[in-house]
């Protein structure tokens, strides 16, 4: 008789196989992690330096314009030209907060990717049971 020339594999070479095949998929979870907190931050400081160019030009444009209103209101009129000015900057900034507190809410989950990630390999160590 000829002896089988394979070996069964030992336990000690099974687990070193799972545990590397672990460390692997830990890995690439960490790498996409990384990846996606990248895009994030980017993502992050181009929405604050826009912001930040909005609000500067707008603001700009708004003392200019309204300078240029009031001059041309005649003298005993320009307090009350200037108050409606007051009135009409405070209801765009309530709208607009409550604009913002409603973007703020309806925010994208971060890491989104990763965590679908890691619940797909949840559910397949759970399908080996």
């Amino acid at each position: 008789m000829i002896e089988s020339a394979s070996n069964p594999p030992s336990i000690f070479n099974l687990l070193r196989k799972v545990g590397l095949t672990g460390l692997s998929a830990l890995q690439n979870r960490g790498e996409l992690l990384l990846v996606e907190l990248q895009e994030e931050k980017n993502r992050t400081i181009e929405l604050l330096i826009w912001a930040a160019a909005v609000c500067f030009l707008g603001i700009m444009f708004l003392v200019v314009f309204t300078g240029t209103i009031i001059f041309l209101f005649p003298q005993e009129w320009r307090i009350y030209a200037a108050g409606g000015f007051s009135l009409l900057y405070l209801a765009g900034t309530i709208l607009t907060l409550l604009n913002l507190k409603a973007l703020v809410k309806n925010a994208a989950v971060p890491f989104e990717e990763s965590i679908a990630e890691v619940k797909k390999d949840r559910q397949w160590l759970e399908s080996l049971k």
